[in-house]
């Protein structure tokens, strides 16, 4: 495999590294805060899909290669001349600044080392980077590039930070963690952790255990992920856990190989070494589902072993130590029955005004219930209604209705679901007006209002002036307070143009093109929607 930028290659992220909902489906390369690196082959093959787009990979190239595998580059700033043209006229064809197209065979070939790309900051990247995977062609399931020839320089072995353990029904009782500690921590390094001096652990029951382990690549300090997770007790193998392909409609169950909760709360990375009830990935094998059922004066050697995707391999040991069950004061046990969430049925919170159904296999464990109407914020109308918060994660959609009694007809199509987040963060959710209330789907827990949006969008030219010439390019700046931008449209005496959007600096660009080039006088048009139909149009002149 030729490697797909010039510079030495430095990672940010790498493959199956916990993210919020997903698996990371390949490497990030690092690109030392630059755009516009050339991109290269990895090997000899076809383009065979174009994707253009403001969220996710941005602008991304897809390469089938012999061999039934398929390379892809994502966040690009810029295709190479032949593949810019092919999705150029594609857009104009289209008339869509947004395109997800499959190339037909022999209409793009490429060369093992051909510049193909320009590295950039596209998509939802959050700083300059590329983005590189391996697919298997027949099924699309993303493959771990270091397997398949990527060379990254890594001699340096997973840290195990932490262990925690967990009742699994409700005879089960585990023992406090020390201090204010999330866990058990650990000291060592260099691939061999134990627990602190003073540190143990005791349990009684069924119950699981996570091991909080990270990875780091040589020339890096960005925290990655491990490839696979080995528990053993008194030295016989109960689970493992191996990470080695993504399968995308699989990848959401993420959310249950990981605690969410402490992810999202302090960017800790337990890995479950069991199954929570509801997780279909099938990602870990062994007996009884890693559950460990622990008896007084029990006394288990547990030995975790974490290996990185280069071979490196770190081991916690540890002694684990049945509770006497008289003396269990203080012990964690699993939440009661009564006031919880059920994982495999229909939930449903019934408040005044509110009604959601979170339905079943929606959760991943049982969850005790915590819902609220509260106060209305500034600019809500009506109250607002608590279920839940964003440390709990969802697999599915769960339906909800907000009653707006009285609302004006006129403000029927302009009022929206808003889910605030713990720091009172707001995100649209969208939503219809019908019969005196609002509608919609969520698949994140939060705290849930009305609002009414009758803004339009902002639209400010950056660099668009009355005398254009001798430039190839125009910005303009688009904001949008609530609902967000829903689709622009643009001409250049009257005829359609590409304008890109980048919705992390708020801006729609046009370059001008085989499709918009001309001398003289032009007259360029724009309108820009809201996701609650407020609309803007821009009108300039200018001579070019």
């Amino acid at each position: 495999m030729v490697a797909p930028l010039e510079i030495p290659l430095r990672v940010a992220g790498n493959f199956m590294e916990l993210r919020p909902n997903h698996y990371h489906s390949g490497v990030d390369l690092k690109t030392d805060g630059r755009q516009g690196l050339p991109v290269h082959a990895a090997a000899d093959g076809q383009v065979s899909r174009i994707k253009v787009g403001p969220w996710g990979y941005g602008l991304a190239l897809y390469i089938d290669h012999p061999g039934g595998l398929t390379t892809v580059y994502g966040h690009l700033s810029r295709f190479a001349p032949e593949i810019a043209q092919y999705a150029l006229d594609t857009h104009y064809r289209q008339r869509s600044s947004s395109i997800d197209i499959g190339v037909p065979a022999g209409a793009l070939p490429v060369k093992a080392d051909q510049v193909v790309a320009y590295s950039g900051n596209t998509g939802g990247s959050a700083a300059p980077h590329l983005h590189f995977e391996v697919r298997r062609t027949a099924d699309q399931h993303a493959l771990d590039p270091q397997a398949y020839g990527l060379h990254l320089e890594d001699d340096l072995p997973p840290v195990l930070r932490g262990v925690r353990f967990y009742p699994l029904d409700t005879g089960a009782r585990v023992s406090p963690y020390p201090g204010r500690a999330l866990g058990f921590p650990t000291e060592g390094g260099q691939g061999h952790y134990t627990l602190r001096p003073g540190d143990h652990p005791a349990a009684l029951g069924a119950i699981g255990i996570a091991v909080h382990a990270v990875d780091h690549y040589n020339g890096s300090d960005n925290t990655c992920g491990v490839r696979r997770l080995e528990l053993q007790v008194n030295g016989t193998t109960s689970s493992e856990v191996h990470l080695d392909e993504v399968d995308f409609e699989k990848q959401r169950y993420v959310n249950a190989r990981m605690d969410y909760g402490l992810y999202a709360d302090a960017d800790m990375h337990y890995h479950r070494l069991y199954d929570l009830p509801n997780d279909r990935s099938g990602l870990l094998t062994g007996k009884d589902h890693g559950r460990i059922v622990v008896a007084p004066d029990d006394t288990l050697d547990i030995r975790i072993i974490a290996i990185d995707a280069a071979g490196n391999s770190s081991t916690l040991t540890f002694q684990l130590i049945g509770a006497d069950p008289s003396d269990v004061r203080g012990f964690a046990t699993l939440p009661g029955s009564t006031n919880m969430f059920h994982w495999d049925r229909d939930n449903q919170v019934n408040l005044p005004g509110f009604r959601m159904t979170i339905p079943a296999h929606a959760l991943y464990e049982d969850v005790p219930m915590e819902v609220s109407r509260q106060g209305s914020g500034i600019r809500d109308i009506g109250p607002r209604y608590q279920v839940m918060d964003d440390r709990t994660p969802l697999q599915s959609a769960c339906q909800m209705r907000i009653d707006v009694p009285g609302l004006e007809e006129r403000l029927w199509e302009k009022a929206l679901v808003v889910r605030s987040d713990r720091k009172g963060r707001p995100s649209p959710e969208g939503g219809r007006y019908a019969d005196g209330s609002v509608t919609t789907t969520v698949k994140q827990f939060g705290t849930f209002s009305v609002r009414i949006d009758t803004l339009p969008p902002k639209v400010t030219p950056v660099d668009l002036r009355a005398d254009m010439r001798g430039r190839t390019a125009f910005q303009v700046r688009v904001d949008d307070d609530l609902s967000g931008i829903d689709s622009w449209t643009a001409t250049l005496d009257g005829n359609w143009v590409l304008m890109t959007y980048d919705p992390k600096q708020h801006r729609l660009t046009h370059t001008f093109d085989s499709h918009s080039a001309g001398a003289g006088d032009r007259q360029f048009h724009l309108e820009v929607t809201d996701e609650r139909g407020n609309r803007t149009v821009l009108d300039r002149q200018f001579i070019r």
